[in-house]
């Protein structure tokens, strides 16, 4: 499958459901000081989770583009260096709002991975929340019950609450979440070590590929937490990382979404791209300068057509950050002198 085809698979399974299909919102948010850009789907729905809008459709799902480079959440100096993480990326979700919630939300992240997308369910696992005992919370029961209708318990993970209670910032919506991780391993190495002892410990063939969160709480300004007034569903799955692993790739890089980019810089610059290249090896600087220019250069430019510019201050400085790294490592690596992010765009939007 196309990463085009992947991504209407996702919108045509939920609106089969039930979702209302609804437009991403802007990368760069306007009116809500808490945030420079959207970091996560469910940033548009923030008052509907709150309880301080109607709600005009119960189940939604879209696309939504985020990016990553600040407060909380910031992933950049990670992109190009592995094989996995963006400044700006696509995230598949689908949300409940005061609708359906906990068996819902499992079984059908459940069917389309494993019968539409045809992900191997021995290939797959999921954690849920341990719970944590200084914020009063205890374990999430529920969702490791629903799980045991899926996988063997064995391939059930209990969660911290950095891997497994979702918080959109320092305040604002959010719960325990359940992440669903595929091994990408070859079956030998699989056979070999067990997924579950890689899960969240960084390796590059373990991957999270979803995570379903379920919001109950609202955490205010003085760290305390205060339940909702319904409770909600918010999940978010990885476009990028969905494409590699449905196009049988090792890197997010070597999938259709990147590979028309990098190839034109591989062939400009006149370096090879070397996607295995260790650190110390041949190779290895050349391609991480071609992963951070084919990145930046889609963070870059959907931001610029949102209408923020690079400038010195707040939205505009962090935009300027990723454009001086990726033109950093054009000159450094690649050897490209004159301006060349600009020949990119005419790829990018094709």
């Amino acid at each position: 499958m196309t990463a085009k085809e992947i991504r209407q698979t996702y919108l045509d399974f939920f609106k089969s459901k039930q979702h209302q299909i609804v437009a991403s919102a802007p990368i760069v948010v306007k009116n809500d000081p808490t945030l420079m850009f959207t970091n996560a789907g469910m940033n548009q729905f923030k008052d509907l989770f709150l309880g301080e809008a109607t709600v005009k459709y119960p189940r939604v799902a879209d696309t939504q583009r985020c990016l990553r480079v600040s407060g909380k959440h910031n992933d950049l100096e990670e992109v190009g260096i592995d094989t996995y993480h963006h400044t700006m990326f696509e995230m598949l979700g689908n949300w409940s709002f005061g609708d359906y919630f906990k068996k819902e939300a499992i079984a059908w992240s459940w069917e389309l991975l494993t019968e539409v997308y045809k992900i191997p369910k021995d290939q797959l696992y999921v954690s849920i929340f341990e719970g944590d005992d200084s914020e009063g919370l205890p374990r999430d029961t529920e969702a490791f019950e629903l799980w045991k209708h899926y996988v063997d318990e064995d391939r059930i993970i209990l969660g911290n609450k950095k891997d497994n209670f979702w918080e959109m910032g320092d305040t604002g919506p959010c719960g325990p979440c359940s992440e669903i991780h595929v091994d990408c391993r070859p079956l030998e190495e699989r056979n070999a070590v067990s997924g579950k002892s890689l899960v969240n410990a960084d390796h590059p063939q373990v991957i999270e590929i979803w995570n379903n969160v379920f919001m109950q709480f609202n955490r205010l300004k003085d760290g305390s937490l205060q339940a909702l007034p319904t409770q909600h569903v918010d999940t978010g799955m990885g476009f990028e990382r969905l494409v590699r692993v449905l196009q049988g790739k090792t890197s997010n890089y070597d999938s259709d979404v990147f590979q028309p980019l990098i190839q034109f810089i591989s062939e400009k610059s006149g370096f090879e791209y070397v996607s295995s290249a260790e650190p110390s090896e041949s190779g290895w600087n050349e391609a991480v300068a071609m992963r951070v220019m084919a990145d930046h250069i889609r963070a870059i430019s959907f931001v610029i057509a949102d209408g923020q510019l690079p400038s010195n201050n707040k939205a505009g400085y962090v935009i300027r950050r990723i454009l001086r790294r990726a033109v950093r490592y054009a000159y450094t690596f690649l050897n490209l002198k004159e301006p060349f992010l600009n020949q990119l765009v005419p790829v990018l939007a094709d």
